[in-house]
């Protein structure tokens, strides 16, 4: 027969020494607060996760392609622009710079309506004096107040 180290845990007084020590487990209210605090997590995580996903396809996005001086007083920008579905519509801004870094002119390009969800672009900014670079600041949508 096995001897014992310690003392005998079915003991009731034993079982009353180790539950004023450790406790006896879970309250009710305890195991209602895990309960809601499972459940706000798994509600704070499917937020979460639709805000990922509906602020990574904006309405408009767009991506600078190039430009190219013509003159003293213009500059071409090409430019891509996409769309989350053919019915999207609303505005790209462009900035051209000086090498100063002063905007020397500015243009808002309307994107109207198309079949296509990706369209190159090719427009022409008027300056105030010589442009070294362009910016392109984004585009933006009725439903979406920051350029893409």
């Amino acid at each position: 027969m096995a001897s014992r180290i310690g003392p005998d845990a079915a003991d009731p007084a034993t079982r009353a020494l180790l539950a004023e020590r450790y406790g006896t487990g879970r309250s009710r209210s305890g195991q209602i607060a895990f309960i809601a605090g499972i459940a706000l997590s798994a509600l704070f995580l499917s937020w979460l996760a639709w805000a990922t996903w509906d602020h990574a396809r904006p309405t408009l996005s767009s991506e600078f392609i190039g430009f190219q001086v013509i003159d003293e007083h213009e500059v071409e920008v090409r430019f891509d622009v996409r769309r989350k579905d053919a019915g999207a519509s609303g505005a790209c801004t462009l900035r051209a710079l000086a090498e100063d870094h002063s905007l020397v002119g500015e243009a808002t390009i309307p994107v109207e309506p198309s079949t296509q969800l990706k369209a190159r672009m090719t427009r022409s900014i008027r300056t105030e004096r010589l442009a070294t670079s362009v910016e392109l600041v984004g585009c933006t949508a009725p439903d979406q107040s920051h350029p893409r």
